[in-house]
């Protein structure tokens, strides 16, 4: 499941979702669905709180997103639907099921609800957060800039500053984004909100090479709340393109105990490659078929696992089935590398293009348009480029410096 990765910007801890939901309880960090939650007693005591019901149900939609388990999103989609039963075309119950399809990567449907919700109120500043999210994975950038300025407007904060940052970055303005993450990280005063900033300010330093700053990053954050578990897997990933693959074979075990998301699982077998070890893919293919059950369709991560680690043609079904719901710079590299590696390189040009189009500054990319290129017998920029964005940039671990 990639969506919380890939700018698709889920707050680690969501107070609420409308002007109005800021006066309930916050819900306990550990949502297990216990009588102790203040959230759900109030529930038990308020059964017709419709607010209440739609924040209950975004907070599963967030717990699923943070723990890689999809059946957080059966739970969201029962509150949500209590709260537009009680009060049917609510604007906090609209905004829910909104993010709630979004984090199934229903990204056309979650558009179209979120578009329901700001009809509904023009001031609800998260439904414009769920519609520019949606408008990334959809490729509508233009349209995703104009959400996120919207929702500047009625809601300057973290999450919207922390969608400005990632918007900013697949423009290639990589200043900006760090300034957004910034401002992002100085409002931030939840430490799972503080937690969340310093990560994302590790990941983009990570993405430019530079590790040492990365690894501090990441360490702010665990010193916020030690129990984010991205900027764990974040300094695994640190340590492994730092050189030290036994202590980052170490650190992916303890994550991934926790944390079985499945682009993490792919890095961990990418490092115990490198040490000459078994990757140990049964539990990743476990998970898929979790989030199969649970209605979620990631057709992207496994497009690029099966072009890096398995068949080229298989990921090229993906690929394409991704490309055609999700027509995204990330979908568009998905494809092109697939397409590639299946010995299909000039079928993959157009779509290396594509995904370096926005000005992006992500090596990766850039490296598998340049290795296209390269098959083509072009001689292009692009392979100085890869260097130009990341100076330590390795395709020996390609999953460890994908987009986040």
């Amino acid at each position: 499941m990639r969506f919380l990765k890939r700018g698709g910007v889920a707050l680690a801890g969501i107070v609420a979702i409308t002007a109005a939901a800021m006066l309930l309880p916050r819900p306990s960090a550990d949502v297990t669905g216990v009588a102790s939650d203040p959230l759900q007693e109030r529930l038990r005591r308020l059964p017709g709180d419709y607010v209440g019901w739609a924040t209950l149900g975004s907070v599963y939609v967030d717990r699923a997103r943070l723990t890689g388990d999809p059946s957080w999103y059966g739970k969201a989609e029962q509150a949500v639907a209590r709260s537009l039963r009680v009060r049917p075309g609510n604007p906090a119950g609209l905004t829910g099921r909104a993010a709630l399809e979004a984090g199934r990567h229903e990204f056309t449907q979650a558009a179209a609800t979120a578009k329901q919700a700001i009809a509904a109120n023009p001031y609800g500043a998260p439904a414009y957060g769920v519609l520019a999210d949606s408008y990334h994975q959809l490729g509508r950038y233009a349209e995703a800039t104009e959400a996120i300025d919207d929702m500047m407007g009625l809601a300057p904060g973290v999450s919207s500053f922390t969608r400005a940052s990632y918007d900013a970055e697949l423009r290639g303005d990589t200043t900006t984004a760090r300034k957004m993450l910034e401002h992002a990280r100085r409002d931030a005063y939840q430490p799972a909100d503080v937690a969340f900033c310093e990560h994302y300010l590790g990941e983009l330093a990570l993405r430019q090479g530079r590790y040492a700053e990365a690894r501090t990053h990441y360490a702010k954050a665990l010193t916020a709340d030690p129990s984010f578990d991205p900027a764990h897997a974040g300094l695994a990933r640190v340590t492994a393109l730092s050189g030290d693959l036994e202590q980052a074979a170490s650190l992916y075990a303890a994550v991934t105990a926790r944390l079985p998301l499945t682009q993490t699982l792919v890095e961990q077998g990418e490092v115990l490659k490198a040490l000459g070890r078994a990757p140990g893919w049964t539990t990743l293919t476990a998970q898929r078929e979790l989030m199969r059950l649970n209605g979620v369709r990631d057709d992207l991560t496994w497009a690029e696992f099966e072009a890096d680690h398995g068949s080229p043609a298989a990921a090229v079904t993906y690929a394409k089935a991704e490309y055609a719901r999700n027509p995204n710079v990330v979908a568009a590299d998905a494809l092109a590398w697939a397409l590639h590696r299946a010995g299909r390189s000039a079928e993959a040009l157009p779509h290396a293009k594509e995904a370096t189009a926005t000005g992006w500054r992500n090596a990766l990319v850039m490296h598998h348009r340049a290795e296209i290129e390269k098959a083509l017998g072009l001689k292009t920029r692009s392979a100085s480029l890869v260097r130009d964005y990341n100076p330590r940039f390795t395709p020996a671990l390609p999953a460890l410096q994908r987009s986040s």
